[in-house]
């Protein structure tokens, strides 16, 4: 089975797109779901992202599979025109109302916050209501325009598999050298 990589345009308008619990359902694409948030940062507060980027890599250190409940493929978090501006790129597998009701109650039910409230406009009851979070990331959302995927489509769950399967033949060939 041969996988050719694949582009795909995404529609400025959303009229026509599926409506899910919290507004537009983007297609999936090439490259799976994702978003492209860009807020202001809160005077002062860069450092204060920053540090998160730290405290988030470190829990992912003590616990790797922390952020599994998204189905992330990646994750980028990018601090801009001297520090007051803040974007947050994700690319997963799951659409946009679950992969947000699921970092809700992921971050809710490990205690933690999230970068997000460092920036300008951000709902303080963001853990108890899911509607002000959508609203903020929806108005922060930077669509793209067009996604490439190398190998479309495929989840990220479907990656790993993969990389499994290789990792056990290579060993299986290793072992008959």
């Amino acid at each position: 089975m041969e996988i050719k990589p694949q582009a795909m345009v995404i529609p400025k308008e959303t009229d026509h797109l599926e409506q899910g619990k919290y507004g537009p359902v983007f297609p999936r694409t090439p490259a799976c779901y994702g978003f492209t948030i860009i807020g202001k940062v809160k005077p002062g507060r860069a450092d204060t992202v920053r540090a998160y980027g730290y405290t988030l890599a470190k829990a992912l250190e003590q616990d790797p599979y922390l952020l599994a409940p998204l189905k992330l493929h990646y994750l980028r978090w990018v601090l801009f025109d001297d520090d007051t501006r803040f974007m947050y790129q994700a690319i997963f597998d799951t659409d946009f109302d679950k992969y947000t009701e699921d970092a809700i109650a992921l971050f809710t039910k490990a205690g933690v916050s999230t970068a997000f409230e460092n920036l300008e406009g951000f709902p303080e009851d963001w853990r108890t209501n899911p509607e002000a979070f959508v609203h903020f990331v929806r108005e922060h959302h930077c669509p793209s325009f067009i996604e490439y995927g190398e190998y479309p489509y495929v989840t990220a769950d479907e990656v790993k598999k993969a990389l499994q399967i290789k990792s056990a033949l290579s060993e299986m060939l290793d072992q008959m050298q």
